[in-house]
């Protein structure tokens, strides 16, 4: 038995397999937190904003289906389990290259998932997390009008906050997720990201210019000029030279 309750995401767009496949695990005292959704967009935003240990989720889905939601999951740089629960047998060599945990048949029976469940906790619950590379290009999944894109960290200037969620600024365009910015600042700090505010995380790499006037510092990235706070402008500083040290 896991010494601590899994944490699952299940998503189906089928009410009454997401249903069974909910109460099935909520009998299982290695399920604690059960979060649902009924599609693959829903999914990667309960993803984005709380950290989970499995995912239970069907393959044919609207919008994003399972195997896609894998792929994109992938790049996280932590990421749950997978285990794919389908109708369909043809996808499970896709399943195992992307490294499910497991890949179960509906009608689901109980004592099959109770395997599914076991095989996760075997492997430790959640994908162990890689330090980051800089190397390394996070992708960020993103709804705009029903439709997921995806955006690549090495295209972010900068971020802001804005209540429980961040807006990536990423040259003309800025797109809305729901992801904390101390999430993202955790997260980015190895990929170059530097917090210069408590509102606002910056990107080294696409800082263009900075500007002390009568004590108030300001960074420009592209056309757009961000304050700088006076606890943050000797470290930025700093980082800014090492960066440009380490470029020349």
């Amino acid at each position: 038995m896991a010494e601590t309750p899994l944490r699952a995401l299940v998503a189906d767009d089928e009410e009454p397999a997401l249903a069974e496949l909910v109460y099935l695990l909520s009998r299982d005292e290695r399920i604690g937190e059960i979060r649902t959704a009924a599609n693959g967009p829903d999914a990667l935003k309960i993803l984005q904003a709380t950290d989970l240990d499995v995912v239970f989720c069907d393959i044919k889905m609207p919008g994003l289906d399972g195997i896609d939601l894998a792929r994109v999951l992938s790049k996280f740089a932590s990421r749950p389990q997978i285990v794919f629960v389908t109708a369909y047998d043809e996808h499970a060599v896709a399943a195992f290259d992307l490294d499910a945990t497991d890949y179960v048949m509906k009608p689901v029976r109980a004592e099959r998932l109770a395997e599914a469940v076991r095989r996760v906790v075997s492997a430790g619950g959640p994908q162990a997390v890689q330090s980051p590379e800089v190397t390394d290009d996070e992708v960020i999944p993103v709804e705009l009008a029903g439709v997921t894109r995806f955006v690549q960290r090495s295209t972010v200037r900068y971020v802001e906050a804005q209540g429980d969620y961040a807006r990536l600024h990423t040259g003309q365009n800025s797109h809305l997720v729901r992801v904390p910015l101390s999430t993202l600042e955790e997260r980015w700090r190895d990929a170059g990201f530097t917090r210069i505010h408590r509102s606002t995380l910056v990107a080294l790499a696409h800082v263009d210019e900075m500007r002390v006037d009568s004590g108030r510092c300001a960074v420009r990235v592209g056309d757009d000029w961000l304050p700088v706070s006076r606890r943050h402008t000797r470290e930025l500083r700093d980082l800014l030279v090492r960066s440009t040290s380490l470029r020349g």
